[in-house]
Order: structure tokens, then sequence, then C-alpha cells
């Protein structure tokens, strides 16, 4: 395993800080609330909480341990989101259950980015779904449908939106609706996947520039709210998040639209074959008979990687 990367290095830090405020406070972290009333025994549910956090925050940061690491986090946030988080939205779906499921949806989505890059080759044959192209998909997708409900809020909560915007900063009802509505245009961009890795990318920046301009002078003046410091500690946390969830984008294009390639449609293969069968109904000179050339494989726009390209005569290509 190489280095880790900075934003998985991070990811990594906020996970164990969120683990030892679980056993300093002998309660849930700001991710994990609200508990719903039906949860039965909170306060060993809020260590166990805890222990997930700081166990698995320590293993993605070493070599042996961060594959399985990973893969206990992403089952955990899973459980969780399933079991605990959805209930809740089912029973009331209003936007207070949409914000505490995105939270968990934002956090299992970089952590199933982690697991597809570091899934053992037994990960890779018995859960093929969750790894490879297939499972870094369903990480992104889950990401920018949570964004979506955050832009939502936003709108839904105006006055409270507005009154947290610098004071330093003209037209506070403006930046309320310009976030509400990058979040939203960011979500579906990243669905979709026109723009993806800008998308992303900038919608993690919003979040960063949230906790920078908002969340950091409100600790610097003192005596925040409980409200604050919830704010303060989600932030961060969705930043990174978001942070992991763009460098799984790699090199590909800022401005990269997703496009009928071969791998997602076979439209490369099959011109492939059709070629090969034109080359071999009709017999080429010797003078043009030329070396077979093998294309090298990539990645589509889309993200998906491409199986290599069969070998076509050059001289077939000019029929």
């Amino acid at each position: 395993m190489r280095f880790p990367k900075p934003s998985h290095a991070v990811f990594a830090l906020t996970m164990i800080a969120l683990g030892i405020m679980g056993f300093v406070k002998g309660d849930f972290s700001q991710i994990w609330t609200p508990i719903p009333k039906y949860v039965p025994a909170p306060t060993a549910l809020a260590y166990l909480c805890a222990l997930v956090s700081l166990a698995c925050g320590v293993g993605l940061l070493w070599r042996r341990t961060v594959t399985p690491a990973a893969r206990v986090l992403v089952a955990y946030l899973a459980l969780w989101f399933l079991l605990v988080r959805a209930p809740v939205f089912i029973v009331s779906p209003n936007i207070g259950a949409w914000w505490s499921d995105c939270k968990v949806a934002v956090l299992l989505a970089a952590a199933w980015v982690l697991y597809v890059e570091f899934a053992s080759d037994e990960d890779k044959r018995r859960l093929p779904f969750a790894t490879g192209d297939r499972g870094l998909r369903i990480a992104r997708v889950l990401y920018g449908l949570a964004l979506i409900p955050f832009g939502i809020a936003h709108f839904q909560y105006l006055e409270n939106t507005a009154s947290v915007v610098p004071g330093w900063l003209p037209g506070h009802e403006f930046w309320a609706y310009f976030t509400g509505a990058a979040f939203m245009v960011a979500g579906v961009a990243i669905v979709v996947g026109v723009y993806a890795r800008l998308a992303a990318a900038l919608s993690s920046l919003q979040m960063g520039l949230f906790f920078v301009l908002v969340w950091i002078p409100a600790l610097v003046k003192g005596n925040m709210t409980p409200f604050q410091w919830s704010e303060f500690v989600v932030t961060w946390a969705l930043a990174v998040a978001g942070w992991v969830v763009t460098d799984s984008y790699g090199s590909l294009p800022w401005l990269g639209v997703k496009q009928r390639c071969g791998c997602c449609f076979g439209w490369r293969l099959v011109r492939a074959n059709w070629m090969l069968l034109a080359s071999s109904l009709a017999p080429i000179p010797p003078k043009l008979s030329t070396p077979r050339v093998d294309l090298r494989a990539g990645r589509c726009r889309g993200g998906h990687r491409r199986p290599p390209r069969a070998a076509v005569p050059r001289a077939a290509l000019r029929l």
C-alpha cells in the first residue's frame, strides 16, 4: 500500500477524533445524532459508535488493517443508515430527518470510496457489486443524492441560514439562496455524471468555506451554543468526506461529460468486431500489411474502466 493520500489521512484522523469525543462525553458524537427513542440501550450504543469510529480511524492509517477497517466502517455506517436513520425518515419525512440521514450518507460514501480503493481480491470476488467500478459509482451517487437535501434545507430554513452568514458579507439572503442552489446543482451533476469531478470538488470546498468563515470565528469568540458546536463538528466531517469522494475521480477531466463510450454501451467493441470481420473478408495486399497495434486501456469520462480494444489491422481501417 502506498502512503495514504491527504484526504484519506485526514478522514482517518477525523474518525479518530469523533471516537475520542464519544468516549470523553459518554454520549453520541454529533454525526450520529439525533437518536430515535426506539433505539435500545443508548448509552451502550454510544460507546459502540465511539469504539467503531476510533478503531476504524486508526485502522485506516495502517497498511495491514486498512482493508478490514474500511470494510467494517462501511458495514457499520450502512447498518446505522438502514436501521436507525431510514425508519425515522419513513415515519416522519421532514427536512430534519433528511438532514440527519444525509450526514450519515456522506460519511458512508467516503468510507465506501476507501473500501473500493483498498478492497482485497477476496472482497472483489465475494462482493462484486460493492467493489470495483460499480461500487465506486454507487458511492458517488450516494454522495450526490445526499447533497440535494442540504440545498433544500437552505431554502426551507432561509432565515436561519442567512443569520449565520458573516456580517462583513453583504446580501445575507443572496448567499443563503446561492449556497442552497449550489448544493442541489452539484448533487444532480454528480448523480448524472456531468462535470461530476468539478461538482464534487466545489461542494467539498463550499463546506470547507462554511467551516472557515462561519464556525471558526464562532469558536474563537467562545461561548458556542450546542447547535453551533454540533455544526462545527459536522461541517468539518462532511467537508473531509467530500474531499475523499473528490479524490476518487483521479485524473478524470474537470469538465468531463459522460458519453456513450465502449465500456458503457459496447459501441467500440461492436466497431472493433466489425472491422475484424471486414479485414477477414477483404484480402489485404502484402504491401499494405502492417503489424497489429494494441491500444491501451483507459477510463471513460463517466469513470468506468474500458476493456482493451480489439487489435485491428491498420489497413482494415481504410475499408
